[in-house]
């Protein structure tokens, strides 16, 4: 039995006899039992249990929910890192990981919504920002049908990063006394956490209409690109 043979994985002859291992295709089942995407799937298990330490509402609790939280928001950088490092970025887990950022902010933010944390204001920027993130979404699928491939803008990634602390200081949500050394300040989380959202709205839609041009862009060179070809 040959080498290839007790491994399992598919040999070829080479002119000198010696046999050279042809890599086996990945499944979709291999993909999802690699540690970026186990993390990724991790961070989405994890969202009911910020939801239900945040429905208490006692400070107590909102300090556990934060730390789970952070600790969610955190399996986004080792995820993405570790499938880099170890040649591991599959279809799988480039559908999963922005699936699971869209529904940890999404969730929290419509909860905290609906325990009333957030202004009338707030909510019509979570509004807001709930439709930015679906016509992205509508775009990136259109384009992807087209065959037109869609990267990740700056600013939609200085949005995402805004969003985390807001939505990290909304859960905190008290007042709390932070020392400096020999200075000491109060800080309102609440009120902290909401300037950056909107801070976060701004950069969704000016993110938004960057994919929006991106878009159009890229549709038109296409279909210049194919009467070119016709003619």
């Amino acid at each position: 039995m040959s080498q290839g043979q007790r491994t399992g994985r598919a040999t070829c002859g080479t002119p000198d006899g010696m046999e050279e291992a042809i890599p086996r295709r990945r499944s979709i089942r291999d993909d999802a039992i690699n540690l970026p995407n186990l993390l990724t799937m991790l961070r989405i298990a994890l969202i009911p249990g910020v939801l239900w330490l945040l429905w208490d509402g006692t400070p107590r609790a909102n300090f556990w929910a934060a730390m789970l939280y952070i600790a969610t928001a955190l399996t986004d950088l080792i995820d993405g890192y570790l499938a880099r490092r170890w040649g591991q970025i599959s279809v799988l887990g480039q559908f999963l990981d922005p699936l699971a950022d869209k529904l940890l902010v999404m969730a929290t933010l419509i909860f905290l919504a609906y325990l009333g944390r957030l202004p009338f204001l707030g909510v019509a920027a979570v509004i807001v920002m709930l439709g930015r993130e679906l016509a992205v979404t509508a775009l990136r699928t259109i384009a992807m049908s087209e065959g037109v491939v869609m990267a990740a803008m700056r600013a939609g990634k200085d949005k995402t990063a805004l969003q985390m602390v807001a939505i990290l200081m909304l859960i905190v949500h008290h007042r709390y006394v932070i020392h400096f050394g020999f200075y000491q300040t109060e800080l309102d989380f609440a009120q902290a956490g909401l300037v950056l959202l909107y801070l976060s709205l701004a950069l969704a839609l000016l993110s938004g209409g960057e994919y929006f041009k991106l878009f159009v862009d890229a549709v038109d060179a296409k279909e210049e690109r194919l009467t070119q070809e016709a003619s």
